[in-house]
């Protein structure tokens, strides 16, 4: 009995600096963790506030903040219990390449996300357009994926490594844009007086930018009209609206001014009194006279030169 006592006796302090450092390593994972959420949420926080940090690169930023402060912590923790810290990092990184090779697409995504917020042909809030078919504004690039919303409110989730991969159309990117609007002037209308209502048009527009002034030239001559191009420039953001309104705006101008609106190519057939091609209806009658004419005399069709042989330059057969 005294042996067994002696044994717990000199266990208990075994014992109790084991419950001291779980208690010790659950508090730092702890502190740790909340540390990283706070970080997290304070990054956000100022990114939002500073007009000089551009939004793309706040939800991978706040994140590699995050997850790098819970790994120093994870890694105090296991030094705490008296694991090998420089073992442990050479056994991560062979793990890490293993890793790596299983997971080449993921990386992929990872390395493209990198370049995205490197060179930021993409920035949020922007309009896009991928040579894939897809095109949105841009609400976050993150580090696997990217997010647009389309015009009709639809969310569209992408790999990182398919918009890099892409060609990038970005609509947003500079302060202007060019607008042309084709309309077409019916032959016989005054194409001057409908150029001269049209300039008028767009130089009263408050949308329209002076600088580089507004253009309407002819363009083209098309088979029912001439074609006159309206060519102006406005900031990015007002494009949409200025094409709608020039769209209705240009023809209201010119219907209103008394300009006819095109109509599609006409082609002309000239019919007999009776309602029937005159034409076919004459063709028709000389070719049942040869026929008649033709089984009176069947000799006529081994004559070269009778109208009525197949090799006459004047038969219809």
């Amino acid at each position: 009995m005294e042996y067994t006592w002696n044994g717990l006796a000199g266990l208990w302090p075994r014992v109790f600096d084991l419950g001291v450092n779980l208690l010790v390593a659950l508090l730092i994972l702890g502190a740790g963790w909340w540390i990283s959420n706070l970080l997290g949420r304070w990054v956000r926080r100022m990114a939002a506030r500073s007009p000089h940090i551009d939004p793309t690169v706040v939800p991978m930023f706040a994140s590699v903040v995050t997850w790098a402060v819970r790994v120093f912590t994870i890694i105090a923790v296991l030094a705490r219990f008296g694991v090998q810290t420089a073992s442990l990092i050479a056994v991560l990184g062979a793990a890490g390449l293993a890793i790596g090779l299983a997971l080449q697409g993921t990386l992929q995504n990872i390395s493209a996300g990198i370049m995205l917020l490197i060179l930021r042909p993409i920035r949020a809030g922007e309009y896009v357009a991928l040579s894939t078919g897809i095109d949105g504004t841009v609400d976050e690039v993150g580090l696997f994926l990217t997010r647009l919303i389309k015009a009709d409110g639809i969310t569209v989730t992408l790999p990182n490594s398919t918009v890099w991969n892409a060609t990038i159309t970005n609509y947003a990117r500079n302060a202007t844009r060019r607008l042309d609007v084709p309309v077409v002037i019916q032959y016989g209308d005054d194409v001057d007086a409908a150029i001269e209502r049209l300039q008028q048009l767009v130089a009263g527009h408050p949308d329209v930018l002076e600088t580089p002034a507004p253009v309407v030239k002819i363009e083209d001559y098309r088979d029912n009209g001439v074609l006159v191009n309206v060519r102006v420039w406005t900031p990015s953001s007002k494009f949409g609206d200025l094409r709608w309104e020039m769209l209705h705006s240009v023809r209201k101008t010119l219907d209103d001014a008394g300009f006819q609106s095109p109509l599609p190519l006409q082609r002309a057939i000239h019919v007999g009194a009776a309602g029937h091609d005159e034409g076919a209806e004459n063709a028709g009658a000389a070719q049942a006279a040869r026929a008649t004419e033709n089984r009176a005399n069947p000799a006529n069709l081994a004559n070269p030169a009778h109208p009525s042989n197949p090799s006459h330059p004047g038969s219809s057969a």
